[in-house]
């Protein structure tokens, strides 16, 4: 049992209150602050390993004495973050209210949503005006943005370059957009300095928050990651941008909770001084093609990814030096020195949290198998790159050529020069091999075009397929060793180059016969002037068969490396472009690890869906139409025959009636209308007073029966 002395050595929970933990900076920093123990940044860290404050293991955020973090969300059909311990749904401020006074520390972030603004001010004003009725002491913290300072003057106009600290905080002036802030800023540090017993306040001011999946400077990752041809750069680019990484934005916040400092209004920063063109450029060089465009702010203005208030940020001009941070408070940093001194581990940071990683795959099988076809469909549908090793023979090939050709027709750099000496070299070197190969390309130079293309960005983003190569051992065991790690070959370990290396390996199999069928059941058109002609085919069976027995086979070589293959068997398959095989390797390769639809594919689906839908309840319509119209005309038959039936009966029981009524009609001719007639004639001779009485009295009396 512990003793009443360990007991009284465990740090106490506090409650801490953020503002929408479904934002950026709201999720990252709870997120932080959730696995900070209270009071841990008061003591100097033995240990610099990993941002141990920060750490994100299991243990360490289900140790006791760390904050407890509840919140608001913009979105109330998020769920509740892990991290937190409650969700604040409120319907009106007084119930708010009632959360806040329950919290040891209220966090307001009004960096990203400048509705925030009036809920910050109306918080910290309603704490302030029930200091009576409040017993613990309560600590508001109010995250603003740099743009407070983006019109400020020169300390020197001699020497703009002297940075603004936290001494300067009084000379501020802001941008026209951001006045807003200052405003809050303003009324957060006055409602402090009343009774700093009960209510102490304080004013972050953040840099340019990145990392993680990053905020502001999302676009340029994005687009990098997309492969744009070149990055935009607003304006000409040589603004100072004040920056901080995330993590250290919420240390710098664990510091203030933990320490409660005496300075109210601290700048959080990281010490570098990066114009924009120098981030642009360092994104675009280690995330995308290395290139950049600088374009005006109206081109700007009409890109759909930045809004307004972004652009106002990215376009400040401002140095500024985070003394008191550097000087007074013991952070693990993560990016001290900023975004290009960490670009590596922040890129890494960016793909991990958005789970970016590239998918990179082999299919090999036997020539007809259905590489091509099953490859263009999974490039598809998981967006990666579809190598195919005539295309990028034929590429490379053609940027040589073009780089040559300009160095001729052009005067060019020493640099650019050099490098089209060396293009014409590499195609000198490529011909000669191809007159000494009857015509083919050596392994080693389609080996290099190959890792060149692996190793490019686009690949090494979103990730490839290659389609049927390697086809040997030795060509697998070339393309993807490991060149720079020379200690595990010393060593006897496996050694691959980790960065193209395939993580799935698909073998298609089937038998010759299978294959032939398949060839010959080719339309004619589709088969001239290809590898699959009946002589080809035979000719690149017998050499795979040959170059991959059971005992050498360049599947050997990945099974060694433990990424075993699935092989599976498309003689199997009789679905339609081999979509059943397709849909197979979809279950081995898991879910695709990209953004997703774009916005515009996601408009194009559902344009075809809209389509799908009119098409669809246009035939539903038709169908009913038609069956309507089969069941009317279906009615009119039968009514008809019912008709045609009723009038046969009708016909039949009036011929009937007919038959049947002869022998009565014989009767009456032969014995009653002779009598008849005649007491009819007398009657009308005789003009009896009652003629009826006459007539019953006549045929009573000459009734042929009574004579």
């Amino acid at each position: 049992m512990a003793s009443a002395e360990d007991a009284a050595e465990k740090p106490k929970s506090k409650k801490i209150f953020i503002n929408h933990l479904d934002s950026f900076q709201g999720k990252n920093i709870g997120k932080f602050l959730s696995r900070c123990v209270v009071g841990a940044s008061l003591e100097e860290a033995e240990e610099d390993e990993d941002n141990q404050s920060v750490s994100s293991s299991i243990m360490e955020k289900s140790r006791e004495g760390c904050y407890e973090i509840v919140g608001t969300v913009k979105d109330r059909e998020k769920q509740k973050p892990d991290f937190a311990k409650e969700l604040i749904l409120f319907e009106n401020k007084d119930q708010l209210y009632e959360y806040l006074v329950e919290c040891d520390i209220i966090i307001y972030d009004i960096t990203e949503d400048p509705d925030q603004i009036d809920e910050a001010v109306w918080a910290v004003s309603e704490m302030h005006s029930d200091l009576e009725k409040i017993d613990k002491s309560k600590m508001f913290i109010l995250i603003s943005s740099c743009m407070t300072w983006a019109k400020s003057k020169p300390l020197d106009p001699d020497d703009p370059e002297i940075p603004f600290t936290e001494d300067d905080y009084r000379r501020r002036k802001p941008h026209p957009n951001f006045k807003e802030h200052i405003s809050a800023e303003k009324t957060v540090i006055k409602l402090g300095k009343t009774n700093k017993a009960k209510l102490v306040t304080y004013v972050i001011c953040s840099g340019l928050t990145y990392g993680a999946e990053e905020n502001i400077f999302h676009y340029l990752f994005k687009s990098a990651w997309h492969n744009a041809p070149q990055l935009q750069c607003f304006g000409d680019g040589t603004n100072i941008v004040p920056t901080i990484h995330i993590k250290d934005l919420a240390a710098v916040i664990q510091n203030v909770a933990d320490a409660r400092p005496k300075v109210r209004y601290i700048i959080a920063k990281d010490d570098a001084q990066n114009t924009l063109e120098e981030i642009v450029r360092v994104v675009s060089q280690n995330l995308g093609s290395g290139k950049l465009k600088q374009i005006t702010k109206e081109e700007a203005l009409l890109s759909k990814d930045i809004e307004q208030a972004d652009f106002d940020m990215l376009l400040v001009n401002l140095r500024m030096d985070s003394v008191f941070v550097k000087e007074n408070m013991h952070i693990s940093w993560v990016s001290e020195a900023g975004i290009i001194d960490n670009i590596i581990p922040i890129i890494k940071e960016y793909k991990d949290s958005r789970s970016l990683q590239p998918l990179r795959a082999v299919i090999l099988g036997p020539p007809a198998s259905g590489k091509t076809t099953v490859t263009k469909q999974l490039c598809e549908f998981y967006k990666l790159h579809h190598i195919l090793i005539k295309e990028v023979i034929d590429e490379e090939l053609e940027g040589l050529q073009a780089k040559t050709r300009r160095s001729d027709e052009e005067d060019t750099e020493e640099e650019e020069d050099s490098g089209a000496q060396e293009a014409q070299e590499l195609l000198d070197q490529i011909n000669e091999s191809k007159e000494n190969n009857g015509g083919r390309i050596e392994d080693q130079f389609i080996i290099r075009f190959l890792r060149d293309r692996l190793k490019a960005m686009p690949c090494q983003n979103q990730g490839f397929i290659l389609d049927g190569y390697p086809k040997t051992l030795s060509q697998a065991k070339e393309l993807f060793a490991n060149e720079e790690d020379e200690e595990e070959a010393a060593e006897g370990q496996a050694s691959f180059d980790k960065t193209i290396m395939p993580e799935f390996v698909i073998n298609l199999e089937a038998v010759d016969d299978f294959l032939k069928q398949r060839v010959m059941n080719l339309p004619e058109s589709v088969v001239t002037n290809t590898h699959n002609t009946e002589k080809e085919l035979l000719r690149r069976l017998t050499d795979y068969r040959n170059t991959n027995t059971e005992d050498d086979t360049v599947l050997n070589y990945f099974d060694e490396l433990e990424f075993h293959p699935e092989k599976i068997d498309v003689a199997k398959d009789n679905s339609e472009m081999m979509k059943d095989t397709a849909e197979k390797i979809k279950k081995i390769f898991g879910s695709p690890r990209n953004y997703g639809p774009t916005p515009e594919e996601l408009e194009e689906m559902r344009r075809l869906e809209e389509e799908a839908r009119v098409k669809r309840e246009a035939e539903e319509k038709a169908e009913k139409e038609r069956k309507e119209a089969e069941e009317l005309q279906e009615r009119r038959r039968r009514q008809e025959e019912w008709s045609q039936r009723l009038n046969e009966v009708k016909r039949e029981e009036y011929e009937l009636l007919e038959a049947q009524s002869i022998p009565l009609r014989n009767y009456l001719m032969k014995h009653v209308m002779p009598t008849l007639t005649q007491g009819l004639i007398d009657c009308c001779k005789s003009r009896p007073e009652d003629p009826i009485d006459y007539l019953a009295e006549f045929l009573f009396q000459h009734n042929p029966q009574i004579d």
